[in-house]
């Protein structure tokens, strides 16, 4: 964890970009250990993501959407893996603040600068009640980041509230709780080998009869509402459905954008073909109108996204607009950037080829639940063709 604050002068947009160089630099060797390499972990810190979002009491910046989605995609032209993880230090610590204040201060009353993993889809292992918490125990997949964190966030059921009809309810009527856990009462498995975003570190962990006081939990519905103090940053108030596709592509807009630039490198380095240079062949024109006007037209879907969550006076009424924009932006994206990896020939196939890895990159952000383009059309379509007028 890093005890040095930021500059309060400093914004995320102004030092992401130091930070994205760093993890382009280091792309390759965080996908060769299937982990982001500790200096990119380092500047990440550094540039303030994992504050973004913590409350102003915790010196943290309570930062807007808009900013955040920038500074990813800025990050993301470099290492897609390495803005996977930026957004979620982001996303993690606006969870991390609507659990109780004493846990709060727990996470941070040294430093903002505190790296949280979280794996809450699905809620996995097993609650048992004891005096004054819980004691936790099971299994969990998917935790990005999970090595270079100092607290995990995990989802399970709580059985044992069946009865007081209270939270999110789960199978059988259980309440979905959010837990606070110190990285070190957490055993990491070595699982990440994944096709594309290979330098997440998006490994499986474990917890065995690990006690978690009451202050450290909330229920999952906290989440989906926001926190209903009027005093609370607007970041903590809009519902987490509103933002969490949102969050989620900003890395498939900057591996697009990367795409782009290095399917451009890979056309200007291209022989002559008929006496031709690239820029004057057809299919390569045609190739790059296309994709570029789509990564635009996907750029402005996400920034009005941002938008609305920052500013919008009914954001939970946005929820079906931001899942349906965030949803074929993304769709968009993956289009652009597999016409690119077919443009590119043999070449954009070799192993160094940054276009296959933005390629692999993009395809994996895109299989994410939130960003599934079948749920979010049916809920757009039900709010405009099934609600009565």
């Amino acid at each position: 964890m890093s005890t040095s604050p930021c500059p309060t002068t400093t914004t995320l947009r102004t030092a992401a970009p130091v930070a994205a160089g760093v993890a382009a630099q280091y792309a390759q060797q965080s996908e060769q250990g299937r982990e982001l390499d500790h200096r990119v972990y380092t500047a990440l810190n550094e540039a303030g993501f994992p504050r973004h979002f913590v409350p102003h009491r915790w010196m943290g910046r309570a930062g807007t959407f808009a900013e955040a989605l920038e500074a990813i995609a800025a990050v993301g032209e470099g290492c897609a893996s390495a803005a996977w993880c930026a957004a979620l230090q982001a996303a993690h610590g606006r969870l991390a603040a609507h659990l109780p204040e004493t846990a709060q201060s727990e996470l941070w009353q040294i430093s903002p600068d505190v790296s949280i993993a979280a794996s809450v889809v699905p809620p996995s292992g097993e609650l048992r009640r004891a005096p004054g918490g819980w004691f936790l125990s099971g299994t969990w997949g998917l935790a990005s980041g999970v090595v270079h964190a100092d607290w995990i966030l995990l989802a399970s059921l709580d059985r044992d509230a069946e009865s007081q009809g209270a939270g999110e309810q789960g199978p059988g009527g259980a309440t979905t709780r959010i837990m606070a856990v110190p990285r070190t009462d957490v055993r990491i498995h070595d699982t990440w080998r994944n096709s594309g975003l290979r330098g997440t570190g998006s490994h499986g962990l474990s917890v065995e009869q690990t006690f978690v006081p009451e202050h450290r939990s909330m229920p999952l519905e906290v989440l989906a509402t926001g926190l209903r103090d009027p005093d609370a940053a607007r970041c903590h108030r809009v519902p987490f459905p509103l933002v969490a596709a949102l969050l989620f592509a900003a890395p498939a807009l900057g591996a697009a954008r990367g795409a782009l630039r290095a399917w451009s490198e890979l056309m200007r380095a291209r022989p002559v073909t008929g006496g031709r240079p690239a820029h004057e062949d057809g299919s390569c024109q045609q190739v790059l109108a296309r994709s570029s006007a789509e990564i635009d037209a996907a750029g402005l879907l996400l920034a009005q996204a941002a938008r609305r969550a920052d500013s919008s006076p009914d954001p939970a009424g946005q929820v079906p607009l931001n899942r349906r924009d965030c949803a074929v932006a993304v769709d968009l994206l993956v289009t652009a950037v597999d016409r690119l990896f077919r443009s590119g020939g043999v070449r954009a196939q070799s192993e160094g080829s940054a276009l296959q890895r933005f390629w692999r990159d993009i395809h994996s952000v895109a299989a994410h639940a939130t960003l599934r383009l079948e749920p979010a059309a049916a809920a757009y379509a039900q709010e405009v063709l099934a609600t009565a007028r």
